[in-house]
């Protein structure tokens, strides 16, 4: 693991983390095309973290702060490279940009049918609060 490097993603490397999330994430959002990501990164610079090994993009977080609530998506671990602590160490990186922020608590998009995911974020320390239920407009076609 110490030949992996987290840091902040810039818009220069919104293409390549669209083709990383083709292959390694599972299920697409609505915000997955090139203005969606530059209106994250203008939103919440820091908040996209991206895993790399060399030049190599082998993991993504989305750790997105807005003053209330400390949400996590994307997060996501190629496939040749999982059970390999990256899924970890992106957690870990989003939690402490949390703490630095002054976040209390962390709330994980987590798809339902995503088993695998289900035991990272167990792994992890978070629990499913089934109480929730998530409602969603979507505001353009």
């Amino acid at each position: 693991m110490s030949d992996l490097r987290i840091r902040r993603a810039d818009l220069p490397d919104i293409d390549a983390v669209l083709r990383f999330w083709r292959e390694a994430a599972e299920g697409t959002s609505i915000s997955d095309d090139h203005d969606g990501v530059a209106r994250l990164l203008s939103r919440d610079p820091g908040a996209l973290l991206l895993a790399e090994r060399g030049n190599r993009l082998v993991g993504t977080v989305i750790a997105g702060f807005d003053g209330w609530r400390c949400s996590v998506y994307r997060l996501a671990v190629h496939p040749g490279c999982r059970r390999e602590g990256i899924a970890t160490a992106l957690t870990e990186a989003a939690e402490r940009r949390f703490l630095a922020l002054g976040g209390r608590r962390v709330d994980a998009m987590v798809l339902e049918a995503n088993e695998r995911a289900h035991h990272t974020w167990a792994s992890g320390g978070y629990h499913r609060e089934d109480h929730w239920r998530r409602w969603v407009k979507p505001l353009a076609d």
